[in-house]
C-alpha cells in the first residue's frame, strides 16, 4: 500500500507540474495564441529598415522580424532579441532609456541589452546589424 500511495502522490505532482509550465508557456501570445518565442527569427541579410526611423537614444522594435535595434549614441547602433529572458515575451517599446517588456516589467539598457530592472536576470541576446546608405540590415 506503501508504494501505491507514492505512485500515486508522484502522477499527481507530474501532472501539477505539466499544467503549470503549459500555463507559463502561454506568455506572450497576444490574440493570436502564438508566443514570440516559438515564431522565426529573421534570417541573416535581412533589411530592417531606415536607420532614421531609430531615434538617438531610443530605439525601434522591428516585431515582425523579432529584432529591436537602438540607437544609444548618435551613428552607434545595437541590436537585440525581441524576446525577454524572463518569461520570453516580446518586448515593445523602447522608451527613456531602455528596451521595455509588457509582461512582468523587466527593462533592459539600449547600449548592451543588460537588465536595468528586474524580473529578468539575463540580458537580451545580443544580435548583429549593419547600417549602410542609411539602411539597417540585420547581418
Amino acid at each position: 500500500m506503501r508504494d501505491e500511495e507514492t505512485l500515486g502522490r508522484r502522477t499527481a505532482l507530474a501532472v501539477l507540474g505539466a499544467g503549470l509550465v503549459a500555463g507559463c508557456s502561454t506568455y506572450g501570445g497576444g490574440a493570436g495564441g502564438t508566443s514570440a518565442a516559438q515564431q522565426p527569427a529573421a534570417g541573416s541579410g535581412t533589411e530592417l529598415g531606415a536607420a532614421g526611423d531609430v531615434p538617438v537614444g531610443g530605439g525601434k522594435v522591428f516585431a515582425d522580424k523579432k529584432v529591436v535595434v537602438t540607437q544609444p549614441a548618435a551613428g552607434t547602433f545595437a541590436a537585440f532579441s525581441v524576446i525577454c529572458t524572463h518569461q520570453g515575451c516580446a518586448v515593445d517599446a523602447v522608451a527613456d532609456g531602455t528596451i521595455n517588456c509588457p509582461c512582468h516589467g523587466s527593462k533592459f539598457k539600449i547600449a548592451d541589452g543588460s537588465v536595468a530592472a528586474g524580473p529578468a536576470t539575463q540580458p537580451l541576446e545580443k544580435k548583429s546589424v549593419t547600417v549602410t546608405g542609411g539602411k539597417i540590415t540585420l547581418a
